[in-house]
C-alpha cells in the first residue's frame, strides 16, 4: 500500500476530487499554505493499493491543468537589474509524493 500526498491547485481541486471519488478512490483534505501553486492549493491524501498508484495519477493527469503564469524575479539591489522583469513560467495543476505504508489499519 502507498500513501499518495498531492499537493492540488484550488482551480482544479472540485474536478479531481469527482473524479477520484467517482472511481473508489477515498481521500482527506488538508488546507495548506506553501509556495508550490500560484493562487492557493489543497493538500490531499490518498490511500492506494500499488497497483493502482498509476491509475491515479493518471486520473489527476487528466484533471488538472497546466499553466503558465507571469512570475516577478528576486529583489535586487543593482541599478537597472532585469531581476525584476516578470517572466513567464510553467506552472502544474497538481504535485504528487508517494510514501510506502508498512501497515494499515481501520480502527
Amino acid at each position: 500500500m502507498k500513501l499518495v500526498i498531492v499537493i492540488i491547485s484550488n482551480k482544479d481541486l472540485a474536478k479531481v476530487l469527482a473524479a477520484a471519488s467517482a472511481e473508489g478512490f477515498f481521500s482527506t483534505k488538508i488546507a495548506t499554505a506553501g509556495q508550490f501553486l500560484e493562487g492557493g492549493h489543497t493538500t490531499v491524501l490518498f490511500g492506494v493499493n500499488d497497483d493502482k498508484v498509476d491509475f491515479l495519477f493518471d486520473l489527476i493527469e487528466k484533471n488538472v491543468t497546466k499553466r503558465v503564469v507571469k512570475k516577478t524575479g528576486i529583489e535586487s539591489t543593482i541599478e537597472g537589474s532585469l531581476l525584476k522583469k516578470p517572466v513567464d513560467v510553467e506552472e502544474y495543476g497538481a504535485v504528487a509524493f508517494v510514501i510506502d505504508v508498512e501497515q494499515f489499519k481501520k480502527l
